[in-house]
């Protein structure tokens, strides 16, 4: 394998996460053809397939499995080594990767513009995807900083708390649940529920609410993306519970509605988190104390500040600060 480069490994590597040729060659900026070249050659070096090929659907194959994990340690490898040259030539210029669930794109690109008016000569990539998709990322040490609602417990990460983060129903306008209240949770099974897919940090905190308050769904749509639950809810296929980060356009132009329920809003909190175990560069420390600072104000401005729930959410024992997760 004296012929293997890095190109190839960061398209294979992108390839395995999405296990979607087409999704990996967004993320590397390249047409699904040239992943596919980048594949095929990688694979000649190795003398084995590295994935199984029904139609449009690939999967790992044994061989891409085991591959999968010296290739990540060799990229994990390479960007440390990044970040320590980065630290003697100072902040300057560097490689930025932050990583971000899908409801934290409503307000982090806006953010980093305002740290990126300091700091032009950075590299900065972004990388969206659910909870469970950015704890396997930073696990593998592919990301500076992640932005996220519920720090993971399956690794040893520094979990800091920079805003709060309210979460709620939402209803088209007109809807029954719009009027009077607030309602009590047992409302909520009567009507079909539109919701995140699992491994969502938002379908997480729904679960949670529902089973304290011991309510049963009787009817639900999954949908993969904050966008299209919005749409659906707006074509009146149901309600969701949704970040209401996520929604503050709609609720301005009243395209949706934020009824009054008891123990609403659930008030959770957004987190910047890194890994305990990698060496971090001077960017992605700024970046992180950037956040800290900035993060509460710039949400407050942008959205408003949260109005208090007519019931705690908080589970007992949860820290106000920043604390480690493990």
């Amino acid at each position: 394998m004296k012929n293997v480069t890095l190109r190839q490994l960061r398209v294979f590597n992108a390839a395995a996460r999405h296990l979607h040729f087409g999704k990996a060659a967004q993320e590397m900026h390249l047409t699904p053809p040239a992943v596919s070249i980048q594949i095929r050659e990688l694979e000649a070096q190795v003398g084995l397939p590295l994935f199984e090929r029904q139609g449009k659907s690939v999967s790992l194959s044994p061989a891409g499995e085991y591959f999968l994990v010296y290739a990540r340690k060799i990229l994990a490898t390479l960007k440390d080594a990044e970040d320590a040259m980065a630290r003697l030539r100072g902040l300057k210029t560097g490689r930025l990767t932050i990583g971000m669930v899908s409801t934290a794109q409503y307000f982090v690109p806006r953010l980093l513009a305002r740290f990126h008016e300091s700091h032009p000569y950075l590299d900065v990539r972004l990388a969206v995807g659910n909870r469970a998709q950015l704890i396997e990322q930073l696990q593998n040490s592919e990301l500076d900083l992640a932005i996220m609602g519920q720090p993971p417990k399956e690794m040893d990460t520094r979990a800091e708390v920079f805003a709060a983060h309210p979460m709620g129903v939402v209803v088209p306008p007109g809807h029954e649940l719009a009027r009077g209240g607030p309602h009590g949770p047992e409302l909520l099974a009567q009507f079909n529920f539109i919701m995140r897919e699992p491994g969502s940090g938002t379908r997480a905190t729904l679960e949670e609410y529902l089973l304290r308050h011991r309510v049963e769904l009787q009817m639900w749509t999954e949908m993969p993306s904050n966008e299209s639950i919005k749409q659906a809810v707006m074509a009146g296929m149901g309600i969701s519970f949704l970040s209401l980060h996520t929604v503050g356009l709609e609720l301005r132009d009243r395209l949706l509605v934020v009824p009054p329920m008891q123990g609403m809003p659930v008030l959770r909190r957004w987190y910047a988190v890194n890994s305990q175990s990698k060496l971090h560069s001077p960017a992605a420390e700024t970046f992180r104390l950037f956040v800290l600072e900035h993060g509460e104000t710039f949400l407050a401005e942008t959205f408003g500040l949260p109005e208090a729930a007519p019931e705690p959410e908080r589970p007992r024992g949860t820290a106000a600060g920043p604390h480690t997760a493990r």
